[in-house]
């Protein structure tokens, strides 16, 4: 056999031992910078971003948010490529990071701009972000603003929203495109109203305990001729922060004369990683849309959050739609749809892999006090196991009750001990992940010892599934503190029967406050979660909350003007029941 030969026959293996990665799994695995303020740090240095903007530029997408001394471009919106840039202004070196980023484009060119209340930070462009090639195209971009976002208008009128306030609402001006200067006075285009929309009210349980609801976080997004005004609200550390929108016929206008959606656009109240507020909406290149918002943890401070990506669009009436149910379980990446026009909220790209190892038996080579083994496994990220050390051969093995055919796993580490303040560009983990039948006999499902990324939440889906009852996560490597894990998910089919669907879904809406129900249906015996879907019309129940354990909810997120619609499905690792018969609220 030929040298030539034998090259052909090895490349074609190892092409077929490596498939193209087809799904992506939140929180987006990125390499997080760590907060840079040691004011921030009281129980403990932890990574921390938010207010994510995501645009589509000459085919490829870039993602800033809020400081992390650069940015990141991907083709793929899976490999991410971190970009190191201090958008310092050109004469003061002090203040350097992007709080809050805006980000539009106008022709072949890219604007970048950050959170000021003063009126002389520096309007950047460039129409070569990959190669870090930035210059100040307004040295002092007079008009500033909090939460700012741009948005081109197709006739190339330039539009900037701004505004981060419990009292004021957000506002929008149009700029000239020569000066950068605004035109006109700014117009006031929403300020919130919790009185009618529950989901608006601030506090986790959406009570206005002591404080008045925030609005922030503005986009602006154009679809048949119409502008959909996007806002996050009630407050970035709640489960319930999320993005409404508002329609209208102008990039400026008053709420006088709109109403907004009932419902939040983006919502996930349930699951393992919580909220969708503060974000941005954006197009793949097959014209798909998605949104990208923050994610919460909130533990070691307000401000530690993450960030999620969900397939978004519109339906037939032009309803603006965002499906978040499964949102932080496996879905199908832009390159694996790029033949295919997503058309409806159901065409989500949920791969169909669910989570086996919910609350199941972990063993683990030590614990550190009170951190211990069943938070890896209990679908909160605000809890996590911590080992006594970030030593080489500490280990975490989960047993998945039965032999399960495993497609996918995801590691989330969590920050005990961390030493580090602000971005850092060269740390890495290192580990091995084992598979077995018996739990005798180990083989070796990824190995990443070799690994110089830094992945916090680290997502491997299998070029072929495996069989197994049992998966080991072993440490070689840990960038900085213990080696400590909030969640080992591990996704596929669990081999056995679906859940049966729910009965006796009630939803009793009290006369008092009709922005609240309280719901409660028949428990499942084998169902560990119930999905609870609800909109204002029994054809768009577009928004989902993933509730665990429990078989009832206190929900206080409604339209007090509108008639709703709920159903609910069971879930358990082997799939999801039929939806239940949907109930009307009045």
């Amino acid at each position: 056999m030929t040298f030539k030969y034998l090259f052909i026959i090895l490349f074609f293996l190892s092409s077929k031992a490596v498939a193209q990665q087809e799904s992506y799994c939140n929180p987006v695995n990125l390499d997080y910078g760590y907060t840079p303020f040691p004011s921030f740090t009281q129980w403990g240095r932890h990574r921390a971003t938010a207010d994510p903007v995501i645009v589509n530029y000459k085919s490829d997408y870039y993602l800033f948010s809020t400081n992390q001394w650069g940015y990141w471009y991907s083709s793929d919106m899976y490999h991410w490529n971190f970009v190191p840039k201090k958008f310092l202004r050109p004469w003061n070196h002090v203040l350097d990071e992007l709080c809050a980023p805006a980000v539009g484009i106008i022709g072949d060119t890219m604007l970048v701009f950050g959170s000021t209340y003063s009126n002389n930070f520096t309007l950047w462009m460039s129409t070569n972000p990959k190669a870090n090639d930035w210059k100040p195209l307004v040295d002092s971009f007079e008009i500033g603003g909090w939460d700012p976002a741009f948005f081109t208008d197709d006739d190339g009128r330039l539009y900037m929203y701004n505004g981060s306030s419990n009292r004021y609402p957000v506002y929008g001006v149009e700029l000239d495109r020569k000066t950068f200067k605004p035109i006109g006075t700014r117009t006031p285009m929403y300020l919130l109203q919790d009185w009618r929309y529950g989901w608006q009210r601030f506090g986790e349980y959406m009570d206005n305990t002591f404080l008045d609801p925030f609005i922030e976080g503005a986009w602006m997004t154009k679809h048949n001729n119409k502008y959909y005004f996007q806002y996050g609200a009630p407050g970035t550390e709640f489960s319930g922060y999320a993005d409404g929108v508002i329609v209208g016929d102008k990039p400026l206008f008053e709420t006088a004369n709109t109403e907004p959606q009932s419902d939040p656009l983006s919502f996930k109240a349930g699951g393992f990683s919580r909220g969708a507020g503060h974000g941005s909406t954006f197009q793949d290149n097959s014209g798909n849309y998605w949104h990208v918002s923050t994610s919460i943890i909130c533990v070691k401070n307000t401000w530690e959050r993450r960030m999620g990506i969900w397939p978004a669009g519109f339906d037939e009436d032009d309803v603006m739609w965002c499906n978040t149910a499964f949102g932080d379980y496996p879905h199908r990446l832009p390159i694996a749809t790029n033949e295919k026009k997503r058309n409806s909220y159901e065409e989500s790209g949920f791969m169909g892999w669910y989570l086996l190892n919910y609350k199941k038996p972990v063993t683990v080579s030590s614990t550190l006090g009170n951190f211990n083994a069943n938070h890896a496994v209990d679908e909160n990220i605000k809890t996590y196991w911590s080992a006594a050390s970030a030593n080489a051969g500490e280990w975490i093995q989960s047993d998945l009750g039965n032999i399960a055919t495993i497609h996918a796993i995801q590691i989330n580490y969590a920050d005990q001990d961390a030493e580090f303040l602000g971005k850092q560009t060269n740390i890495y983990h290192q580990y091995k992940l084992f598979y077995s039948v018996d739990g005798k006999k180990w083989e070796i499902l990824a190995d990443k010892s070799k690994n110089k990324k830094d992945v916090p939440h680290d997502y491997i889906e299998l070029a072929k599934p495996v069989q197994a009852k049992y998966i080991k996560l072993v440490n070689l490597h840990m960038p900085t503190g213990k080696f400590a894990i909030s969640g080992l998910r591990v996704f596929g089919n669990g081999n056995g029967d679906k859940p049966a669907t729910t009965k006796n879904l009630i939803v009793l809406r009290t006369e008092k406050d009709k922005r609240s129900a309280y719901i409660k249906w028949a428990p499942v015996d084998n169902a560990f979660a119930y999905n609870l879907y609800y909109g204002t019309a029994p054809d768009k129940m577009y928004n989902c909350i993933m509730i665990h354990d429990f078989n009832e909810y206190w929900f206080k997120a409604m339209d007090s003007k509108k008639k709703y619609y709920f159903t609910l499905e069971s879930v358990n690792e082997n799939g999801v029941s039929e939806k239940c018969k949907i109930i009307e609220a009045e």
